[in-house]
């Protein structure tokens, strides 16, 4: 018998007398790259768990395997596996197993629950044997650029392994509830205190501060998602309007990105800075393309502009038509022409005081993070 096979007995008394349950986060994103779902419901889930996030793994020289350890959050400690670079798969994900076997070795948890938010991270956790095993399923991850050709398969072995299935939209869920029968809906939602912040002045970052009005403003990772050309064509047939981007860009060649004078990029930044930035936009942009990577999204973006203030103009994501399209303060589009409409109106609305606030509250009612998470941990309890 193992060490990690020694910890299976005591998990039914750890639910019993009340110590905390041990939450291993398995994901494909960092914690610092950008703020979004899985922090925001690692850190609640925290105030009940003991959250570990372990992230994949960084090749660096040949030094030795060891794992970085940090905490980020009250409750949430990351993992960090650091390989050398020089070892072929099936080493990675030996080195990777036993990293995570000799912390839980030593750490000894009362009770061990796996939280998968990529199918591949099984290749070296298939052997635990936690209480309840959940899958959140932001989004579709095959038809994202460069995904593992393996993701498929390794989907499926989670499909029939998982407890519970959480999903990032409605779309997601109707496609996802074919292959389980406990998958939920839980669309990411929105911290509007956090973001609400925008609707009062805020002086206006150093490098937004001499951008001239109208500002068209998007926040978030410029990738494969990110439609290049319309945001290329919108700048072009209206340069008296300026187009802000903040985010980083990833996996595409940022010299395809269009370099006109009235589109800013501004690089990544933190999620405290964002309310700073929003507050100084006239309108918000969602300029996705309409790919199979798009197909299944359900932008957090969407609830973070109107709990700002700010009216939104985007592409036809099905889950911004069904979930703000009638909103009066989302306005859809699908060419630039359609885009440059559409900001116009949003712009005139901007002129009515009250009337953009009072659609957005509408919008966003009853959403929180917190009742989010709470729904999510109500459907964990159940499994346990």
């Amino acid at each position: 018998m193992n060490q990690q096979e020694q910890l299976l007995p005591q998990h039914g008394a750890a639910a019993a007398t009340g110590l905390r349950p041990t939450l291993l986060c398995l994901s494909h994103l960092r914690w610092g790259f950008v703020y979004q779902r899985p922090q925001h419901v690692m850190s609640r889930l925290a105030k009940d768990y003991d959250v570990l996030f372990f992230e994949e793994p960084i090749f660096e020289g040949r030094q030795s395997a060891h794992l970085e350890t940090y905490a980020v959050a009250e409750g949430v400690t990351v993992l960090v596996p650091r390989l050398p670079e020089a070892l072929d798969e099936t080493q990675v994900i030996d080195a990777q197993r036993e990293l995570l076997d000799a912390w839980l070795a030593e750490h000894w948890p009362n009770e061990l629950m796996l939280w998968y938010l990529t199918p591949m991270s099984q290749a070296f956790t298939d052997h635990l044997e936690p209480n309840v095993v959940i899958f959140d399923c932001m989004d579709e991850l095959s038809a994202f650029k460069f995904a593992p050709p393996a993701l498929v398969e390794m989907e499926r072995r989670l499909m029939v392994k998982a407890d519970v299935v959480f999903t990032g939209g409605y779309s997601l869920w109707e496609a996802k509830r074919q292959h389980h029968d406990n998958v939920h809906a839980m669309p990411s939602s929105v911290d509007i205190a956090h973001f609400g912040a925008a609707r009062q002045p805020i002086p206006d970052p150093a490098d937004q501060a001499d951008i001239s009005h109208p500002r068209l403003g998007f926040f978030g990772v410029i990738d494969e998602r990110f439609d290049i050309e319309l945001v290329g064509e919108l700048a072009a047939l209206r340069p008296d309007w300026n187009i802000v981007l903040i985010g980083p860009v990833v996996k595409i060649d940022p010299q395809t990105l269009p370099r006109l004078s009235n589109i800013h990029y501004l690089g990544a930044r933190q999620y405290d800075e964002l309310p700073a930035y929003l507050a100084g936009w006239d309108v918000a942009l969602m300029p996705f393309a309409l790919n199979e990577s798009t197909r299944f999204i359900s932008p957090t973006k969407t609830p973070e502009y109107l709990a700002g203030g700010c009216p939104v103009v985007s592409t036809p994501i099905r889950d911004v038509v069904n979930g703000y399209g009638e909103s009066g303060v989302v306005a859809i589009a699908d060419s630039p022409q359609g885009f440059i409409d559409a900001i116009q109106a949003a712009l005139d609305l901007r002129t009515q005081p009250g009337v953009i606030a009072q659609y957005a509250d509408k919008a966003l009612d009853g959403m929180s993070w917190d009742k989010t998470c709470a729904q999510m941990k109500e459907q964990i309890e159940c499994q346990r």
